[in-house]
């Protein structure tokens, strides 16, 4: 009876706005006269609004069947659907049911799990199991899913033990859900053995083994697996395992599996617009445009995920003009559509493009997102235009979009790469949230900026804030040490990656080390450091080896030059950085004959060298100039400018000899 007046109120106080003296009837609900269960399930099937529930429960209460089981499992299964249901009142209702059955509380673990609420669908999961309800194949699935997403491992072990006790870890259906969370969670040993120990594998249990390597980053086990499923026959592939061996064929490179598994679609599936994207990215990623192109033409129906596709793969082979021309062709444009085509704009120094490109974007009302404006923030860096990164960041605060640790650590790199490191700085600490990512940012912009003891500093409080770094940190570790000159403690550092963080050495690191050294004058240490790291490619050596010879050029170590300089043409480098440096260094020792061989030399391989480029920002614009050329439209006005200015600066210089050698008259 106690339990009927707490529900009876709870119906009340929820549903207030909706009772009046005498029932009102909505027109698509019956009048209700003498309830019977029979008819009460005939209303709440045909239930069409949370209101119209709230009407029928009204009658349901008179009727006294507010506690049958047949009622509660129709009122639950309206009230957690996700379209037309309403999760609060579920949860409401459900507090009040004397006795849950196993139904409901499987109800309520999805409802919560599909609504992301993962806790809660623990919590309720362990309050069946005191309530000595056991759980079924139904229930498993959601509850290993809550499980894979909240990243609980010692649960998720917990609970596939109570599986095995229960005897039930061989139902296919269960099985596949521990596989499932186990590939969540990144467990790719027991993923695996649970596969290989199942009775009977249905294509599920393919699919998830394949999908779950492709989400680990084993991509070669994932193609693995796909030729032993081929060859296993028992079951053929459908159209989640095709898109998941695509995903691994991009990481791979793998080509010619791709286009084995192209035949296959075109011979035994049917082409849709799902496969169809994951061919084209395919294609598009592995360098094929050709092919991405004809597929992209063949298809039927496209999506925006389509035009996004083909644009981006003109984008990275550096088509721009034809991405540009597959931009304004796609009837629809959504923000990742956008933010591709400003991005290749940035990727090749087309920055005036991507910012009127971005104007464009706001004319049109589309609002863009952190990863467009972070696009944007990076072009401003690489040209060093300060007034229009400000103009972003103004931006980003007037349109309130998050500076989070994405958006915060493209702000950094902008700010300190315009020279404005006190702003980086700034930035940094205003963070709310900071990963390994913006901590490394402000290290390498500190370091790059000469802030030796504040690169250093942040580096420790990176370590005590509980951060790893990684190798892109310890490059801003040892640039700090590099400019500040601490010898020992760049030592120590590059010993760490190994001993410590079990990171192996790139070739920026020996660069950074080996130029640490060279400026220190220890020239013998340096060179037996890169004899160290011979077997390597020569994509390592030829860096380092420059590295060396800008310091055999500043201790003037003219012998040790020669022999660098010979080891890299017997290796066939034609790097014109190297020729300069020892054309230079000859230069430096006086050896202008020796200088002109090199000069010489350059010219007889056909070994030219880049030209200088410096860049101006002006009224927001950035002017970009070249050695040598004249390609600036503006070069005439700036031309006649210097000129004017030149002339009474000559003028000048001559009045000032004039009166430094004029002699005084003898009266």
């Amino acid at each position: 009876m106690t339990s009927r007046i707490n529900f009876l109120l709870l119906f009340i106080k929820s549903s207030s706005d909706h009772l009046l003296p005498k029932l009102v009837h909505f027109s698509t609900a019956p009048r209700i006269s003498t309830l019977t269960i029979k008819t009460c399930i005939q209303h709440l099937k045909n239930c069409k609004s949370i209101e119209e529930l709230k009407q029928i429960q009204s009658q349901v209460f008179k009727g006294g069947l507010h506690q049958h089981e047949d009622a509660i499992k129709k009122t639950m299964v309206f009230c957690t659907d996700p379209v037309v249901g309403n999760l609060r009142y579920a949860e409401r209702i459900f507090n009040f049911i004397e006795d849950p059955s196993l139904f409901v509380y499987n109800v309520m673990i999805k409802a919560y799990t599909k609504a992301g609420s993962f806790r809660k669908a623990l919590f309720l999961f362990d309050r069946m199991r005191v309530n000595e309800l056991w759980p079924d194949n139904f229930t498993y699935p959601f509850v290993f899913k809550a499980i894979g997403c909240l990243r609980e491992v010692l649960v998720g072990q917990k609970i596939h033990g109570f599986v095995m006790k229960c005897g039930v870890e061989f139902d296919g259906y269960i099985c596949n859900s521990l596989m499932d969370m186990y590939a969540e969670l990144g467990h790719v040993g027991t993923l695996k053995k649970l596969f290989d120990e199942m009775h009977e594998r249905d294509l599920v249990s393919w699919n998830i083994l394949i999908s779950g390597y492709v989400r680990c980053g084993k991509f070669e086990d994932a193609v693995a697996v796909y030729l032993r499923m081929r060859q296993d026959g028992t079951v053929r592939p459908d159209e989640a395992t095709v898109v998941s061996t695509l995903s691994a064929c991009i990481a791979l490179n793998n080509l010619e599996l791709g286009k084995e598994i192209h035949h296959y679609v075109t011979d035994e599936l049917e082409l849709s617009t799902i496969i169809g994207n994951a061919l084209l990215d395919m294609y598009c990623k592995c360098g094929c445009l050709s092919l991405a192109r004809q597929i992209f033409d063949s298809m039927p129906r496209k999506n925006v995920i389509c035009w996004t596709s083909m644009v981006s793969g003109y984008v990275n082979c550096g088509q721009l003009d034809e991405a540009r021309v597959l931009f304004e062709g796609s009837p629809v444009r959504d923000i990742v559509l956008w933010t591709a085509m400003i991005n290749g704009y940035v990727q090749f120094n087309r920055v005036d493009e991507a910012m009127s490109l971005f104007q464009e974007m706001q004319i049109k009302r589309v609002k863009p997102d952190k990863f467009t404006v972070v696009a944007l923030l990076t072009g401003c860096a690489q040209l060093g235009a300060l007034e229009q990164g400000k103009w972003i960041h103004e931006y980003m605060e007037e349109n309130n979009i998050t500076i989070d640790t994405i958006a915060g650590t493209a702000l950094i790199d902008m700010y300190s790469k315009c020279g404005y490191i006190e702003k980086s700085v700034e930035i940094f600490y205003g963070l709310k949230q900071k990963d390994t990512a913006s901590w490394t940012s402000i290290i390498c912009s500190l370091a790059m900026n000469g802030k030796t003891r504040e690169a250093l500093d942040l580096f420790s409080k990176m370590k005590e804030s509980g951060f790893r770094p990684d190798d892109i940190t310890f490059i801003g570790v040892l640039t700090a040490c590099s400019h500040g000159g601490l010898v020992e403690q760049g030592r120590w550092h590059f010993k760490s990656m190994t001993t410590i963080y079990q990171i192996d050495p790139k070739v920026e690191h020996y660069g950074c080390l080996i130029d640490l050294l060279g400026r220190a004058g220890l020239l013998d240490e340096a060179e037996d450091l890169i004899k160290d790291i011979l077997k390597e490619s020569n994509q390592i050596v030829v860096p380092v080896y420059g590295a060396m010879l800008s310091a055999c050029r500043s201790y003037g170590n003219v012998e040790m030059g020669e022999r660098l300089a010979k080891r890299l043409v017997d290796i066939g480098s034609n790097d014109s950085s190297v020729h300069t440096l020892l054309a230079n260094i000859y230069a430096s020792a006086g050896r202008w004959e020796d200088a002109k061989k090199v000069r010489r030399k350059m010219k007889d391989i056909g070994v030219k060298k880049e030209p200088g480029c410096s860049s101006i920002e002006v009224n927001g614009g950035v002017h970009e100039f070249l050695v040598g050329h004249a390609s600036h439209p503006e070069m005439r006005e700036i031309y006649s400018m210097l000129n004017s200015m030149v002339k009474p600066l000559s003028c000048l210089v001559e009045n000032e000899m004039e009166k430094d050698f004029s002699v005084p008259m003898v009266s």
